[in-house]
């Protein structure tokens, strides 16, 4: 079978998206996460930037990887420099890096308006730079920045700053799309081209940006025409519209391409290291992401759910399991018996058909009532469970108070008290927040949680509020929605009522009692 390399740029080209930015810590989480998953190469970034970067080296040193290559990031000598007098490249030959990946110019733009050097110039930088760090001892990649733009603008030239990085002593070449603007034609005819110059001496590898949402594709379409290398991100993160994702990269090429890229079997670890990096980057997982998103092999309508029941391929491409992901029939106000009791099955249950035809009519009339179960799974699966006597309440409600009060100041003062029965047991707890929704869940987490701890590894991540009839203002009916997760699974819930905080104690309390429900069936299952 034919081999790719996977190299994850995550922890430094996926750090310059916006909103984004993770300590050293959560950085070495990261790369041990993508270690496991079996990647070639992991960039930890630039060894000089910043003390944080300093530091994340110093933690991978003490900390190493079992699988995959640490890269330490560079750009060529500056003009007029020789290698081992610039402080830049000379930090990242110090760093402790196996590997290093030195970035350089290819297009006459840029020699002209950024880095103001003639084209002989640049040649040497670039073979120079490498050459200074290969006789050192490490391997050494090269990004030919805005390549493509280069290409079109001067092949010839384009293809000596290739030959410059070979003859510098670069393992691998990576053609860099920098701007994101190349057709996946236009990237295979290039990369066919860099192959068959550069045959039996150097890699050829890809490194694509998003902005015209051909990422995945450029990079598919460049090993397709010789690439054996290609970079990427976990979930495309990355500035502007992101960086290939190198989620769906490798998913592609392990099961439409038939090329190795991961050890075997890993590729199952797809949607856990995909949900873990969302969740330590703050981000919320993207529903509809290729593979492993929570819809991605979610079936709603008749016909759909009962081919999906049949036969699986009918309507999905690959066994969402194979990717480490699982079935969703959704449910709503449209679905007959059948749906319901496929939705039963995936949890491990059997409905006859009174019950089913029960939880139709339920399902009908929340619906109508507001409630919305396609984005809150959770909330459907605990329904199907008191129907079915396998439900165990977390707790049982006495009351619950909430008091907002503003003060002269400007100020406000948010404070709730909930009463519960635990295990038979009378829990009262009081908490103050930064609003009413906040303050009921730290109050109710700390008067269940001294007899469940294990509440604390649910976390709250999205919360929205939409208005159900806008012409009764504020009388109106609210739906809330509530996404929340344990680190590597992410359910919704859901409330409805005139009284906003009252919705949104009924999706909090159903997000944690979904959470702490015994498992029916292994995950995919």
């Amino acid at each position: 079978m034919r081999a790719v390399e996977l190299y994850d740029t995550t922890l430094r080209d996926g750090m310059q998206g916006e909103g984004l930015s993770l300590s050293a810590e959560e950085k070495l989480r990261v790369a041990q996460r993508l270690d496991e998953l079996g990647v070639g190469f992991v960039e930890a970034g630039f060894p000089s930037s910043n003390p944080k970067e300093i530091e994340l080296f110093d933690l991978l040193r003490k900390n190493p990887l079992s699988h995959s290559a640490v890269a330490a990031f560079g750009m060529t000598r500056r003009r007029g420099t020789e290698p081992g007098d610039d402080p830049s490249l000379r930090v990242v030959a110090d760093s402790g890096a196996p590997v290093a990946t030195i970035v350089g110019k290819t297009w006459s733009l840029h020699l002209e308006k950024v880095v103001k050097v003639d084209r002989s110039e640049n040649l040497a930088m670039i073979e120079d730079s490498l050459a200074f760090l290969a006789t050192g001892g490490q391997r050494v990649i090269y990004d030919a920045e805005h390549f493509f733009d280069g290409w079109a603008d001067d092949r010839d030239y384009a293809l000596e700053c290739v030959r410059a990085a070979v003859r510098g002593g670069a393992e691998t070449v990576v053609l860099c799309d920098t701007n994101g603007a190349t057709l996946p034609t236009q990237v295979a005819e290039a990369v066919a081209a860099v192959c068959a110059e550069v045959a039996g001496q150097v890699k050829v590898g890809i490194h694509c940006h998003n902005d015209l949402e051909c990422g995945v594709a450029n990079s598919l379409a460049a090993v397709e025409a010789g690439a054996a290398h290609v970079q990427g991100t976990i979930n495309g993160i990355g500035e502007r519209c992101g960086n290939a994702n190198l989620v769906s990269v490798a998913a592609n090429l392990e099961l439409k391409m038939g090329i190795r890229c991961l050890p075997a079997g890993h590729v199952t670890s797809l949607t856990r290291v995909s949900h873990f990096v969302d969740e330590i980057c703050n981000r919320v997982p993207n529903p509809a992401q290729a593979y492993v998103g929570r819809s991605a092999f979610a079936h709603k309508g008749g016909m759909h759910v009962a081919g999906v029941m049949e036969d699986a391929k009918t309507f999905e491409h690959v066994d969402p399991e194979a990717v480490g992901n699982h079935r969703e029939l959704l449910v709503g106000e449209l679905s007959g018996k059948g749906t319901i009791q496929a939705r039963a099955e995936l949890m491990g249950l059997k409905l006859d058909d009174e019950t089913a035809g029960r939880l139709v009519e339920t399902v009908k009339e929340h619906e109508h009532a507001g409630y919305h179960y396609e984005a809150a799974d959770a909330s459907l699966e605990l329904m199907i469970r008191k129907e079915t006597g396998g439900f165990e309440p977390l707790f049982e409600l006495e009351s619950w108070r909430v008091i907002v009060e503003k003060l002269a100041n400007g100020g406000v003062k948010t404070e709730a008290t909930v009463k519960v029965l635990v295990n038979g047991e009378r829990q009262v707890s009081t908490a103050e927040g930064n609003g009413p929704v906040n303050a009921l869940d730290t109050a109710l987490r700390a008067a269940v949680g001294q007899v469940h701890p294990e509440l604390e590894r649910i976390d709250l991540v999205n919360f929205k509020v939409r208005i159900l009839n806008e012409n009764r203002g504020t009388d109106a009916v609210t739906r809330v929605l509530l996404d929340a997760t344990d680190g590597e699974n992410v359910w919704g819930t859901t409330g409805v009522s005139p009284n906003v905080i009252e919705a949104s104690w009924e999706a909090l309390v159903d997000s944690l009692e979904y959470g702490m429900q015994p498992v029916l069936r292994g995950p995919g299952d």
